[in-house]
């Protein structure tokens, strides 16, 4: 039975408090990892090693940051079918999805390189006579991010590449589901160049948790996962002084208009619906076609392709759709949901509740599964599943769909399919929705944008990745300076204007 370590000091430590965590293999349903759960007291020793490396690490310019961050992209290209085979064995996804995880984590990375345009302040000349004004961006200190299980490469890497670019230390709590892709992002930043301590992995739950957020040393939190934890993270970490941004649940819509292409619209909903099987907080998991005519065209094309997927472990071949999900626990809320449509009248088109695989009957695979006539009281509405199971809501005008996404309490992301530049425009402009698709299923932006939803998507003023992380991750410091020239004219008590 291998045990996992934290990162600390740029060395693998044990963990000392004598808590662990089962790791499976979500394709047998077997044990093949422990993960320790450290205390109060370890994150604090974590805390304190960042503390001390962090200020020679501000102190390095922002270009000799930046090229840290170019070799860790080549190291990232050099491990990535190392990377990605360990992910899957942890996590479940196919190889290809594992190595997409990792490849849009590096490309947050190839953005960050571009700190020392990033972190330049402003200038004023001459403000006032003899006065200059300028700003300059400064790291926070410490920092820390707690990431979820569903994306264990990416968005750790969302977090860490531009705190440490800005010039922080950070302290990375992962998913202890899946811990060890990042411990080995830990190894190759340093192998990169990144100076001992400065990103630190502290594996562990709860208790990890509220020590980071009660922990007075550390400045900022970065959190994704479920809503009611991003509530709590965002309330705890706020009210211990900290600059907190959290990322919760999703229920993402995808309309399809009578014009749209159907075959295009039906092959987006496979990918965005089940890749992963589902579990992406940008997944699509609610098809909404306006008129029932659109329904009927919308089904008849996505039945045989959901009939047609593969399901299997990431050691299946390339052909394999999508894997197993994370844990039993995980099976088990996604079947209990499954069952709640069934009570509640919607229309079980195909049915993934028998799925079984021959030779992989204690792993934790879950069927595909297409429900019609949901409607929006039922709980495989109101809930996100987080697995492969997509609602199909029939509206009966445009505007009934965008009131659907629109009400919902989510706001992460949401699509249209249509041939009409108006009716895609007017959707751009009035849905309240964070991150918008137009004929795209799953429009998470580029890593020189920026990602985050609305609503109760989202806790906090500043969204991941782009302009905004350099923004979450240091403080502006304004300078007002004047040297007078010629004699002194002793003191003046007020700001003399402009002439």
């Amino acid at each position: 039975m291998q045990e996992l370590t934290h990162y600390i000091g740029g060395a693998h430590v044990k963990g000392t408090s004598g808590r662990f965590s089962d790791i499976y293999n979500p394709a047998t349903g077997e044990v093949q990892a422990k993960c320790p759960l450290a205390s109060p007291e370890e994150l604090a020793h974590a805390v304190e090693v960042a503390a001390k490396a962090q200020p020679a690490w501000a102190a390095v310019n922002p270009q000799r940051r930046a090229r840290v961050m170019m070799k860790f992209v080549d190291l990232l290209n050099r491990d990535m079918d190392k990377l990605a085979e360990a992910l899957s064995r942890e996590h479940g996804k196919t190889l290809p999805d594992a190595a997409g995880d990792v490849q849009r984590g590096l490309e947050v990375v190839e953005y960050c390189i571009g700190a020392p345009q990033l972190l330049k302040g402003e200038f004023t000349d001459s403000a006032g006579p003899g006065i200059d004004m300028y700003s300059m961006r400064q790291a926070l200190g410490v920092t820390a991010g707690i990431t979820p299980f569903n994306f264990p490469a990416m968005i750790p890497m969302w977090m860490f590449a531009p705190a440490i670019a800005c010039g922080n230390a950070f302290i990375l709590k992962p998913s202890e589901r899946d811990p060890s892709v990042p411990l080995m992002l830990a190894e190759l930043m340093e192998e990169a160049g990144l100076p001992k301590g400065i990103l630190q992995v502290v594996n562990g739950d709860k208790v990890a948790v509220d020590a980071i957020l009660d922990h007075p040393v550390i400045q900022s939190v970065g959190f994704v996962g479920s809503t009611p934890i991003a509530e709590y993270i965002y309330g705890r970490g706020c009210s211990n002084g900290k600059r907190v941004q959290c990322f919760g649940g999703a229920k993402n819509h995808m309309i399809i208009m009578p014009d749209a292409d159907m075959d295009q619209a039906a092959d987006a909903l496979i990918g965005a619906g089940y890749g992963a099987a589902g579990e992406r907080c940008m997944a699509i998991s609610v098809a909404v076609p306006v008129g029932d005519e659109t329904a009927d065209r919308l089904i008849e094309k996505l039945v045989p392709r959901i009939e047609a997927l593969k399901v299997g472990p990431y050691t299946g071949g390339k052909d394999v759709d999508y894997g197993p999900v994370v844990t039993a626990a995980a099976k088990e809320n996604i079947m209990r949901l499954v069952q709640s449509g069934i009570d509640q009248g919607a229309d079980l088109v195909v049915d993934g509740r028998n799925f079984n695989l021959q030779g992989y009957e204690d792993g934790f695979f879950v069927g595909p599964h297409l429900f019609d006539r949901v409607t929006r009281d039922m709980d495989i509405y109101q809930k996100e599943i987080f697995g492969p199971v997509l609602s199909c809501v029939r509206a009966q005008s445009y505007e009934e769909a965008l009131g659907l996404a629109m009400d919902h309490e989510y706001g992460n992301g949401t699509a249209i399919f249509t041939r009409d530049g108006d009716a895609a425009r007017d959707f751009a402009n009035r849905i309240n929705v964070g991150m918008i698709g137009i004929n795209v299923p799953i429009p998470v932006p580029l890593a020189y944008h920026t990602f985050g939803g609305w609503k109760k998507s989202a806790f906090g003023d500043l969204n991941q990745h782009g302009p905004d992380a350099f923004k979450f991750y240091t403080r502006t410091k304004t300078i007002t300076s004047r040297w007078p020239s010629g004699i002194k004219d002793g003191a003046a008590f007020n700001f003399k204007p402009m002439d």
